[in-house]
């Protein structure tokens, strides 16, 4: 809905997925704000290459889980219009098993994934609701739908991602708004490198392989674009057959 290019908003765009992400929605015609945290180098190349391709891109850093570090982006940001559609891709993971867990690696994982999404979230929701038209995608994990052997941080934020989609999703109905969260199983990045032999992968896995940014993407792309108008609530595995 609406004249002119819509926006979008990639959180941790300058990570493996995050990355391809932009680069679909780049090229699905959206003016994509790649952002990243301590990586801003990393978001401005992102955003440069998806310039020098045609498509249209800016970089942005700051931490989510810093509240008023994020509403001051934000707002500097919306100066310039809404953003209709934001991706919630910024997570991290510091796994150990509980028993052994730091209170810090606690909090700071839930932090960033799940008061990140609220931080970042929240502040866009009354510009986007004007427009009647918008697009939030939380990118979660199979860990927050099977748990995962030290990942009970992770997996506790990821799994309050997903309750968090289907409330909002209930909210915003109405105003032409979706709400979808993402759950990628083994993607392979760089983050994801030497953690998973392929001989895991293949025990875990049925297709036998990782998954790739781009396949994830193409899924955000397709929930991002006017074709998944009446998709809301939902969470979308994307793990080769996991589960």
């Amino acid at each position: 809905g609406g004249g002119g290019m819509k926006r979008a908003l990639v959180t941790g765009g300058s990570g493996g997925i995050g990355a391809a992400i932009c680069r679909r929605l780049a090229a699905d015609g959206l003016h994509v704000i790649v952002h990243a945290n301590s990586r801003l180098q990393e978001a401005q190349r992102i955003a440069v290459e998806i310039a020098a391709g045609g498509g249209a891109a800016q970089a942005v850093a700051f931490d989510v889980a810093d509240r008023a570090q994020t509403e001051a982006a934000l707002q500097e940001l919306l100066a310039a219009g809404p953003v209709q559609v934001v991706v919630n891709n910024a997570g991290i993971h510091d796994d150990a098993v509980m028993p052994a867990m730091k209170p810090a690696q606690w909090s700071r994982v839930i932090d960033v994934s799940l008061n990140g999404f609220f931080n970042v979230t929240q502040p866009l929701l009354l510009p986007m609701m004007a427009t009647r038209w918008g697009r939030v995608i939380n990118i979660t994990s199979v860990a927050a739908l099977t748990g995962n052997r030290g990942q009970a941080n992770y997996a506790a934020a990821k799994a309050g991602l997903h309750g968090a989609t289907k409330s909002l999703a209930i909210e915003l109905a109405s105003r032409g708004i979706t709400v979808n969260a993402v759950a990628p199983g083994i993607i392979a990045t760089a983050m994801t490198e030497g953690l998973f032999p392929k001989e895991r992968i293949e025990l875990l896995v049925p297709m036998k392989r990782a998954g790739t940014p781009e396949e994830v993407a193409g899924l955000v792309g397709f929930l991002a674009s006017d074709a998944a108008s009446y998709i809301t609530g939902q969470i979308i595995s994307i793990n080769g057959g996991m589960i």
